[in-house]
């Protein structure tokens, strides 16, 4: 199983689907489960696996969708200006290789410019630049030469380029988009397993758009899916690495899944989130809880959606997210993966009414 995890990763990680612009990661998801069930898509390009089952809807969902650009401008010289579509802290940009995917399918080597020590000063090598002050360089000599002989129009979207790596410590591997390819890998992996067994429920596989530009992709896909639970599936900031107190770790590679009960975009459903915590520990899952005093998750659309969706967020810690190389422990995944079989098996009609009984 930790292999076919792996080679999955591998190609959800090369993937180019940045915010609006997320089919290559649509692809796989529909050539994984589309013999697990039915295939449909909502009218902003979300897309769910219905694998069948009778009683209360379960969602098992991650977002497809990584940190990216949007062309902005093509200066005379040729040099592309962008636009940010996620969260990104520009010390992070400088020298790093990007890829713009043209409307032509045709993706285009770029670098973010960079300049060299030698012509900064002593303060303006202290500062932080702003994305508005960032050009990509494509190697075009013209603006004409860019458009119309690279192909490139306003608007096309721009993914980082990093190659999905195992790192000398074995189970460690490094990538861009591990937020959040690790929780697609993870609704995939098991859906498979899922979907042609005994299951009090209706099973729901998704894939979400649009999360990292504010969540959502998630309201639609809830009108859309109409889950009575939802499981959200993450690639969340790990926080043991340097520059973190390691007394208050709640993010440690190789601690488990991370079981979220809240950050300012969702209070967990309390219910679902302890028999989250009960069922990893009844099973001998690897678990960590986590609260959040930053960041947010599609839960924070689905729990606000229709009448209200008891959600719960499970994640694999990853360090360095919203960057060009992330790491993360493979066997998190393998226990994220434990936990949704392990707990979906309990949410029957009765265990889903609890969850929101308050009178």
């Amino acid at each position: 199983m930790q292999n076919k995890a792996v080679k999955l990763l591998e190609e959800l990680t090369n993937a180019h689907s940045v915010p609006g612009h997320e089919g290559e990661v649509r692809q796989v998801f529909a050539r994984e489960m589309g013999g697990c069930g039915e295939l449909s898509t909502d009218k902003m390009g979300s897309v769910i696996c219905d694998c069948g089952g009778d009683g209360p809807r379960v969602l098992v969902a991650g977002h497809m969708d990584e940190i990216g650009f949007l062309v902005q401008n093509i200066t005379p010289e040729g040099f592309l200006q962008f636009v940010n579509v996620g969260g990104w802290w520009t010390h992070n940009l400088l020298a790093q290789r990007v890829e713009v995917l043209t409307a032509s399918g045709e993706k285009i080597l770029g670098v973010v410019a960079s300049q060299p020590p030698h012509f900064l000063s002593p303060e303006a090598q202290q500062k932080v630049m702003s994305i508005e002050q960032l050009f990509i360089d494509v190697g075009a000599e013209s603006r004409e030469q860019a458009v119309q002989e690279f192909g490139i129009s306003l608007g096309d979207p721009v993914a980082p380029v990093s190659s999905f790596t195992p790192m000398a410590r074995e189970g460690l591997y490094m990538a861009k988009a591990f937020d959040n390819r690790v929780g697609m890998a993870g609704a995939i992996q098991a859906g498979q397993e899922m979907a042609a067994g005994e299951r009090q429920n209706r099973l729901l596989i998704g894939g979400t758009v649009q999360e990292e530009v504010g969540l959502r992709g998630a309201k639609a896909a809830a009108n859309f899916a109409k889950p009575d639970v939802a499981i959200i599936l993450e690639g969340p900031p790990a926080d043991d690495a340097p520059g973190f107190p390691r007394s208050a770790c709640q993010g440690r590679l190789a601690g488990g899944v991370q079981i979220r009960t809240f950050d300012p975009s969702a209070i967990g459903n309390p219910k679902l989130a302890r028999l989250a915590a009960q069922v990893a520990g009844e099973e001998g899952i690897a678990h960590q809880l986590t609260v959040r005093r930053s960041g947010g998750t599609d839960a924070g659309s689905f729990h606000l959606s229709n009448d209200g969706i008891p959600s719960v967020v499970l994640g694999v810690p990853a360090r360095y997210i919203h960057s060009h190389n992330a790491i993360i422990d493979i066997r998190d995944q393998l226990e994220m993966v434990r936990l949704v079989k392990a707990l979906v098996s309990r949410l029957d009609a009765a265990a889903v009414a609890e969850l929101t009984r308050y009178l």
